[in-house]
């Protein structure tokens, strides 16, 4: 009785098939990838450190430099007090989320054809508005 051929580890082109060799491959470096996390994770575990109190952020805290207009904004919005103690997150939310909106939905209202910047004065003038704006609102942010 013949014995079957042993299956090639390469294919005729002389690379190696994609499945089952290099899946397997793959897999079994996963496996023992994962493994070695547990293992590390059991037997280093990450420090327990008091739960974080939403309700109360330390004054030196600051966000990264690309979040500091939204914080600067909802610094401003403190002010707002005088409405109620619900109006400053609010408002300072919703504006900004409102904000937000408009730039987003502008191409869809400003239905004018043509392509050219001086043609196009209500999206360059918006456009201008929000980046300035969000600049004052930053550099604000960094020195306050």
């Amino acid at each position: 009785m013949a014995q079957p051929e042993p299956r090639e580890r390469y294919d005729r082109y002389g690379s190696e098939p994609f499945f089952p060799n290099h899946v397997i491959r793959q897999s079994i470096q996963f496996v023992l990838l994962f493994a070695l996390l547990i293992l590390l994770s059991s037997l280093v575990p990450a420090p327990m450190l008091p739960k974080a109190d939403p309700f109360d952020t330390p004054e030196y805290v600051k966000p990264a430099w690309y979040f500091l207009g939204a914080y600067q904004f909802l610094k401003v919005s403190e002010k707002l007090g005088f409405l109620g103690p619900w109006a400053p997150k609010v408002i300072g939310i919703l504006a900004q989320g409102l904000g937000a909106m408009v730039i987003w939905f502008l191409p869809f209202w400003d239905r004018n054809p043509e392509r050219h910047p001086y043609r196009r004065p209500t999206a360059i003038r918006a456009g201008i508005a929000f980046v300035f704006f969000f600049l004052i609102m930053t550099i604000w942010g960094y020195f306050s």
